[in-house]
């Protein structure tokens, strides 16, 4: 039997709750959007997604980009009661969020159950502490161990998020990073292969000479070793590679980037 396919209603809060911007991040480019949205304005993106659809699938609201649970408490609160308006209402089967690891704990993981959230995102990145400080995240590998054991505990679905690549990495501190996250035994995860976006600090970085972007075939190797290691332990990769969007494609300046990374890695 053919799987039903599903719908995702991707709402955009670019560095929304972000306490600051990473070296590697420029969400107006990633996602299309500048500002944060208002209430009504989740309202219409999800009413104009469920005017179109066609299909019996699931649908899920996704609150994307920027760090969800950091969000000012009303303003967070005035998007899950919109989107748990939905799902109340059997319009909508589920809402994800995606967040950063430091900012779960056991109030916030309150709040997502109160209005309904399945599914949280950790942006992790890496599992290694010194690639994460190059970074400029902010966080360390122990905060993303806290914040799953704090998400089982409320039964929450954990996706973890990946970015091989980033300052500091080799393939063998990425291999390290997925071994780790296995560990945690998260229900999915993303790869995002770092590349260098125009405007951002890894650009200035680049252009001063102080980080190398990986080559295409390197990050095959890696990425291939990588989804080896979710996959053996029928931890299923649901993403892999960046948003592919003309605006996207205009702003990437080098690094591996590719449309099609998923069946590259398949070929190899």
């Amino acid at each position: 039997m053919a799987r039903k396919k599903q719908l995702i209603i991707p709402v955009f809060i670019p560095f929304g709750g972000c306490p600051s911007i990473c070296v590697f991040c420029d969400q107006k480019s990633v996602t299309g959007v500048g500002a944060l949205p208002s209430k009504e304005a989740v309202i219409e993106t999800v009413e104009k997604h469920l005017s179109t659809w066609k299909g019996s699938g699931k649908k899920e609201i996704a609150f994307y980009g920027g760090s969800f649970t950091g969000l000012p408490e009303g303003v967070m609160e005035g998007y899950l009661a919109a989107a748990f308006e939905f799902k109340r209402s059997a319009r909508i089967d589920s809402i994800r969020v995606s967040t950063r690891p430091d900012l779960i704990d056991d109030s916030v993981c309150g709040t997502l159950k109160r209005y309904g959230v399945e599914t949280v995102e950790l942006g992790a990145q890496s599992m290694n502490d010194t690639v994460l400080r190059l970074s400029g995240r902010g966080h360390g590998a122990a905060d993303t161990i806290k914040a799953v054991e704090t998400l089982k505990k409320s039964s929450f679905n954990v996706v973890i998020q990946l970015m091989p690549g980033l300052p500091g990495d080799d393939e063998a501190t990425v291999i390290e990073s997925a071994v780790r996250a296995v560990g945690l035994r998260p229900d999915a995860a993303r790869l995002y292969p770092t590349v260098v976006v125009k405007g951002t600090k890894l650009h200035e970085m680049y252009l001063k000479g102080e980080y190398e972007p990986w080559e295409l075939p390197a990050m095959i190797r890696a990425l291939k070793k990588v989804m080896d290691v979710f996959e053996k332990e029928g931890i299923p990769v649901i993403r892999v590679g960046l948003h592919n969007s003309e605006e996207f494609r205009d702003n990437v300046i080098a690094g591996p980037y590719h449309p099609s990374l998923r069946d590259l890695i398949k070929a190899s």
